[in-house]
């Protein structure tokens, strides 16, 4: 139907679908024009070179001309250089790769005259990623004309090429007044949105390929483009201006084909249309081995603000491109190509840092987490303080916010940050060069008595004595809030799941790793009054000595005839859902009702929810594999939708069980009034998350972190920056949201209102209670239980530190 539609208004152009060349890896060339030129210029005086011209460097010994080539895979790779030398004498010149030399003084001799050119060829390592080569002339007469570089790499992926001129062409034609394109052509669409090209690009099996667009665009502005797959939009693609409309470039993107006949459909955004298009070139990621947990990591060169790690190198089927390297669950660096060690720099003073090393290959495919090494900084030699901010005072009160300013502090060094406390205990800290002497506080309790002070910080971590405090009472807010809490239970070690049997008199809790029992993967009942009871175990669990282990919890709706309870749990091959009987008291039998859920240290999601259609709901990570929640042949960095038997619920969008991607590390979800799904999701370093999870939908992750611009993706409801939040579990009490924060310890309550608005996110408990991991609405009732996860490395507390406690709303 599209294409009769497509018949009716637009000019086509139909070529074959089979018109497309022959899968191969062949070289990838880069013009000498578009190199970095030491001592010479670009010249087109002498004939037969390609491009638009060829480098002619002075004849001086050191200059030199410099690639940045990219690879798509660490390998070995052939480099091939073509040259001119009309002079008698040879021109030799260091040829080195990434700065090390592989070879030296190489011959470039005589080519007889300046119009004739030759090869010269020379192998050596590239990383995945960017890599530099560079031709440095060895002699007074300088370096041949270079016209081109040319390389490729051993092993690399074969690839398809699909014509433009081939393609079905909407509002466009086929023209060959520029040169530099391939083929017989190239797409010239007119210059107005919804102008297309669209290509049928067949997939011998299922799986992820890069998708490259070659294209040219000389009309100074970005042309953005929409690129559907099998009429799935998958982003909005800036294409920049190039330097003239012979000039080509490539933007790739990748995405999942299914086996047989895909359709790749590239579509103008903007009233210019798209720039000239001349080809797509599709290439496989036929690797799906991992490569090998990178040995165990170590400190060095400690200093108060750095320090070096090590590690022990990885090995993978094709090669490591890169290393990643994670403080907890945050990335904190990364490096490229197979080197074992990183400086690790813009450190806090004093400060533990617990790392972790993953290895990647250039498929994205990311090994399991090394060792954890747990080193500190040192204190800085700065020991002087700042000055005590002064004349604290408030202003533009309101239910939820004020404004505060004050006389700034003076150091010996420099003052860095402001932090606005409750007592002891911050609450929003102001940073820059130098830090503002006025902010506004959001997020404060409705109807709450607050008392504020102001103290500065340097660089080393020395803290002012405090200001004068200011002490006010915010205004009452609509809809319910928090007007109690109470301790209930006591001698937990990192309770993990709660949910309520259908009585709404005992709640079934699970322990996600205690350490004291090791291999002990428990779970109690809880009674409304805190009474627990240990109900049994759940085998086959293994800990990540992350955040995996025994997570999730879940009450079968038909509990009172079936006896079933289901958990989400970490095994030894990854991530499953489990169901085992519960008669009350006792926690019997085990049956895997879904696996192949990959896992890692982090980013294993684990909540499990009954939605009110009878359906289970499940949250899974990424594995650390961001490329995983894109891929909807992946279960990870998905929000699934399964019977009770594991299999795809009736109804899901994809035919699958996916219900939703495009997620990092998905971990509350609840149900509002209205039936809807709320989800709230960890950020990398920049935003929480807070959806509402719709059918079908991609929420962005990993080209979005927080509001994306991209079409076809979603934008939370709200966000956070990952120092106020890293969001465990959601309840949902008459239509406002809780969310419970593990580095924010607190908790945020937050109105949905008319539409898919939400109001003002409000926060308590501000560091009361530590870091709170799960937040479960009591049944029939306006209470919460809200329980604390400070007996892991983040909270530093002993095991049976933890506790759940009951909130009340009014």
């Amino acid at each position: 139907m599209r294409l009769i539609a497509a018949l009716s208004m637009e000019c086509l152009i139909v070529g074959s679908a089979l018109m497309a060349t022959p899968a191969h890896a062949a070289p990838i060339r880069y013009e000498a024009e578009s190199a970095t030129i030491g001592q010479g210029l670009v010249e087109s005086n002498h004939l037969n070179f390609s491009g638009t011209g060829f480098a002619d460097t002075d004849n001086v010994v050191g200059s030199y001309v410099q690639w940045t080539i990219s690879a798509a895979t660490a390998g070995t790779a052939t480099f091939t250089i073509r040259y001119s030398n009309g002079a008698a004498a040879d021109r030799p010149a260091d040829i080195a790769v990434n700065g090390s030399v592989a070879a030296a003084a190489a011959t470039f001799g005589s080519t007889s005259d300046w119009d004739t050119w030759a090869d010269k060829t020379v192998t050596a390592p590239v990383g995945a990623g960017s890599n530099t080569i560079r031709v440095t002339a060895t002699s007074a007469a300088g370096t041949a004309n270079l016209d081109y570089l040319e390389f490729e790499v051993a092993g690399a992926p074969a690839f398809t090429d699909y014509q433009a001129e081939n393609a079905v062409i909407a509002q466009g034609a086929v023209e060959s007044n520029h040169t530099g394109y391939t083929g017989t052509g190239f797409v010239n669409t007119t210059n107005a949105a919804g102008a297309y090209v669209e290509w049928t690009v067949t997939a011998a099996a299922a799986g992820t390929a890069q998708l490259a667009f070659r294209y040219a665009n000389s009309g100074g502005a970005n042309r953005p483009g929409d690129i559907a797959v099998n009429g799935n939009l998958i982003g909005n693609q800036p294409f920049p201006a190039t330097t003239a409309w012979t000039d080509w470039a490539d933007v790739t993107v990748s995405t999942t084909l299914a086996a047989g006949a895909n359709t790749v459909r590239l579509t103008a955004t903007g009233a210019l249309g798209l720039g000239n298009i001349d080809r797509l070139r599709v290439t496989g990621q036929s690797d799906s081995q991992a490569p090998s947990r990178p040995g165990v990591p170590s400190c060095s060169a400690v200093t108060s603000s750095s320090m070096t790690l090590i590690w022990g190198a990885s090995t993978d089927d094709v090669g490591v491109a890169g290393y990643d390297i994670y403080h907890d669950g945050n990335l904190l660096s990364q490096t490229t190509g197979t080197g074992t060690s990183r400086n690790l720099t813009g450190l806090s003073p004093n400060t533990e840092y617990r790392l972790s090393v993953f290895a990647r290959d250039a498929a994205g495919n990311v090994s399991l987490s090394s060792a954890q090494a747990i080193c500190s900084t040192l204190a800085s030699s700065d020991t002087q303080a700042p000055t005590a901010p002064a004349n604290l005072a408030y202003s533009n009160l309101s239910g939820s916010s004020v404004t505060l300013t004050w006389t700034a502090s003076t150091d010996n060094v420099g003052v860095t940050a402001y932090d606005v406390r409750t007592g002891t205990t911050v609450v929003k800290s102001v940073t820059g060069t130098p830090p503002a002497v006025t902010t506004s506080v959001t997020g404060l309790a409705c109807n709450t008595a607050y008392g504020l002070n102001v103290v500065a910080r340097d660089g080393a971590g020395n803290t002012s004595g405090q200001s004068n405090t200011v002490s006010f009472t915010t205004a009452t807010c609509s809809g319910g809030v928090p007007s109690g809490i109470t301790q209930i239970s006591t001698g937990w070690t990192i309770p993990w799941g709660t949910y309520f049997m259908p009585d709404g008199q005992t709640a079934l809790v699970t322990e996600r790793d205690d350490k004291v029992t090791s291999g002990q993967f428990k779970v109690f009942k809880v009674t409304l009054s805190g009474v627990r009871t240990q109900v049994g175990t759940v085998p086959n669990v293994v800990t990540t000595d992350g955040e995996g282990g025994l997570l999730g919890v879940a009450v079968d709706p038909g509990w009172a005839s079936n006896h079933y309870v289901y958990f989400m749990h970490t095994a030894s091959e990854g991530n499953r859902v489990a169901r085992m009987t519960y008669d009350g008291s006792t926690l019997t039998g085990y049956t895997t009702i879904l696996s192949g859920i990959a896992k890692n240290r982090y980013h294993n999601g684990g909540r499990l929810a009954f939605g009110p259609d009878g359906y289970l709901y499940v949250s899974t990570g990424d594995g650390q594999t961001s490329s995983r929640a894109q891929d909807l042949n992946s279960l990870n960095g998905k929000i699934l939708r399964i019977t009770t038997t594991g299999a795809a619920a009736p109804g899901n969008p994809f035919g699958t069980r996916v219900y939703s991607y495009g997620h990092r590390n998905p971990q509350g979800l609840a149900f509002d009034s209205q039936g809807r799904l709320w989800e709230a999701e960890f950020g990398n370093s920049m935003y929480d998350e807070l959806n509402l999870i719709k059918p079908g939908k991609n929420y962005g992750w990993p080209t979005c972190e927080g509001t994306c611009g991209v079409a076809g993706m979603e934008n939370p409801k709200r966000q956070w920056s990952v120092s106020t939040a890293s969001p465990s579990g959601i309840a949902i009490v008459r239509d406002v949201v809780y969310m419970a924060t593990l580095r924010g310890e607190q908790m945020w309550r937050i109105p949905l209102l008319s539409g898919e608005t939400t109001g003002t996110p409000t926060a308590y408990y501000t560091g009361t209670y530590g870091r709170l991991r799960t937040i479960t609405k009591v049944p029939g009732s306006d209470q919460l239980w809200l329980s604390t996860t400070n007996c892991d490395n983040n909270g530093g507390a002993a095991n049976g530190a933890d506790r759940i406690l009951r909130i009340t709303i009014s």
